[in-house]
């Protein structure tokens, strides 16, 4: 190999070598954080609860709106995204409680929940529970109708209203 190849790739590699490294110190600097900045700072445990707790109710609303359109007939009853809807609902249910920690009473403003949720915990937990019950309901009954039947329709009114229950008790308008 002649001198001049050498020297070429040696000069490549250095030149390489001196890019990665400034790629790397520029990447370093831009992710530490500034003077008097804790790097552990993030949401408040109030500011995450809200947000876990608007994620779980975004996707109950999402995947309650096929029920209810089914309802109103404006939707066709498809059994499997029908029943792929419901065993979603049950599953999301189960996490509505984890999205009401008492540090998320702290008067955060941007979250519609009344601070009844805290002061009547009891009455609240009891308005979820029937929620998961008349889910686990609606459930079984879609599985054995197979159908918008009145049994169907009335299981799925009964969530509807569970719902109801609770946003006109626990969120503010």
């Amino acid at each position: 190999m002649s001198w001049k190849l050498m020297t070429a790739r040696r000069a490549m590699a250095m030149g390489g070598a001196l890019i990665l490294g400034a790629g790397l110190a520029v990447s370093a600097h831009s992710q530490t954080p500034p003077a008097g900045a804790s790097p552990a700072a993030g949401p408040s445990p109030a500011r995450t609860a809200i947000e876990y707790r608007k994620a779980v109710y975004t996707l109950i609303g999402a995947n309650f709106r096929l029920l209810g359109n089914v309802l109103k007939g404006s939707a066709p009853y498809d059994a499997a995204t029908v029943q792929k809807n419901i065993a979603r609902l049950v599953f999301l249910s189960d996490l509505v409680s984890e999205g009401f920690p008492e540090v998320s009473n702290v008067g955060e403003p941007d979250t519609k929940a009344k601070a009844d949720v805290w002061t009547n915990r009891a009455d609240f937990d009891q308005k979820v529970k029937d929620f998961q019950t008349h889910l686990v309901a609606l459930q079984q009954v879609n599985d054995a109708e197979k159908g918008p039947t009145e049994a169907f329709k009335t299981a799925a009114a009964q969530v509807g209203q569970d719902c109801k229950a609770c946003h006109d008790t626990y969120k503010a308008k």
